[in-house]
């Protein structure tokens, strides 16, 4: 009877030929990570938080397991997040998250010795910082490692054909910076960066209700109230509430107040107005051609800023062009990789399908 050969060592050179060469894109944000593997889609989408061992610095969670902890953590346990308004705040967090992005990929058959690394990041991270991220993939085995801007993706992503000579506006409102660029043959023509989006909103939300309720609340508490009940209408015909929990500032006991719509509109509208003037400022800049197709196109909303109610109908009003929300604001980023990995290198010849 033949014999067959069970040395691991073989089977692991084995197993490697059977793994595909594919093509990886990540949207590494302040809010969420994102990895995308041609052929499969999205595989992994969680948030961008990290669990350390204080004093060992072993990573005890990553993504989900790790959001749960934030707020409730105690002395031995140090969470922190990676990015902080749009910049690398903590560098050895956000290579531990590209790690496990890479390791995900490579879990599902994919052999990175020979795959295609694109990561997105925010426009405001610096050459040093791009060049450290280019540099962890390489070391984990990927060849080829680039870098894109967030705002160009989620373009393709939201489904505009950035590659034609007719120009489009696409606002990115994520966790810590807002992005705002006009598209045009393939790459950014003019850009603006503004620090105010969903954790600024968050803060705000939380130092409310210290200062008029005495009740401290936790971010945690502060991103489901603005998700429940945030938005920027005028008017509401069915004005909607929620409760919030916390510490009182006088008795430090546990209380429970009830928040209602248009406070949270309230305080969250001038920070829009903001990001506004910041939208108006790239409109200045932006060459008359592109202008003229921007009045026809208007403008498209990405993020997760963009499920904010009536969030459209603001910016509609305030800058006097359509606004559109895109059919999918909070994947559009990692979902445009696709074609940036195919298209890698050219501004003008569109991928095929």
């Amino acid at each position: 009877m033949a014999k067959f050969n069970t040395n691991p060592k073989i089977h692991n050179v084995m197993k490697s030929f059977t793994k595909r060469h594919a093509k990886i894109g990540i949207d590494l944000g302040t809010a969420n990570l994102l990895v995308y593997v041609e052929g499969e889609g999205i595989i992994f989408n969680e948030p961008s938080i990290v669990a350390y061992d204080y004093e060992t610095g072993e990573v005890l969670a990553v993504g989900y397991n790790a959001a749960k902890m934030v707020g409730k953590q105690h002395r031995g346990i140090k969470v922190v997040s990676p990015l902080s308004q749009g910049v690398v705040s903590d560098m050895p967090a956000a290579m531990t998250m590209i790690e496990i992005a890479l390791k995900k990929a490579e879990n599902n058959d994919i052999n990175l010795s020979t795959a295609t690394c694109l990561i997105c990041m925010p426009s405001e991270v610096t050459q040093i910082e791009r060049d450290a991220m280019i540099d962890l993939p390489h070391k984990l085995g990927v060849p080829d490692v680039f870098i894109e801007e967030e705002i160009k993706a989620g373009g393709i992503g939201a489904g505009l054909d950035i590659y034609s000579s007719n120009g489009s506006m696409m606002i990115d409102i994520g966790g810590g910076t807002t992005d705002i660029g006009v598209l045009s043959l393939g790459d950014v023509v003019v850009s603006e960066s503004v620090r105010i989006a969903g954790n600024y909103f968050d803060n705000a939300i939380m130092n409310y209700v210290q200062y008029n309720y005495g009740l401290l609340i936790g971010k945690q508490t502060a991103k489901r109230v603005k998700e429940e009940i945030c938005s920027l209408r005028d008017h509401f015909d069915d004005e909607k509430k929620t409760y919030a929990n916390g510490r009182d500032v006088l008795s430090g006991l546990p209380r429970q107040i009830i928040l209602r719509q248009s406070e949270i509109r309230d305080i969250i509208r001038p920070f829009f107005l903001t990001i506004s003037n910041s939208i108006l400022k790239a409109l200045q800049e932006t060459p008359a051609e592109l202008s003229s197709d921007i009045i026809e196109n208007g403008m498209w909303l990405n993020g997760g800023g963009a499920l904010i109610d009536g969030i459209s109908e603001f910016f509609t009003k305030h800058i006097g062009l359509k606004t559109r929300v895109s059919p999918n604001p909070l994947t559009a980023i990692a979902e445009g990789t696709k074609v940036l990995l195919q298209n890698r290198g050219s501004y003008l010849v569109r991928p095929t399908e």
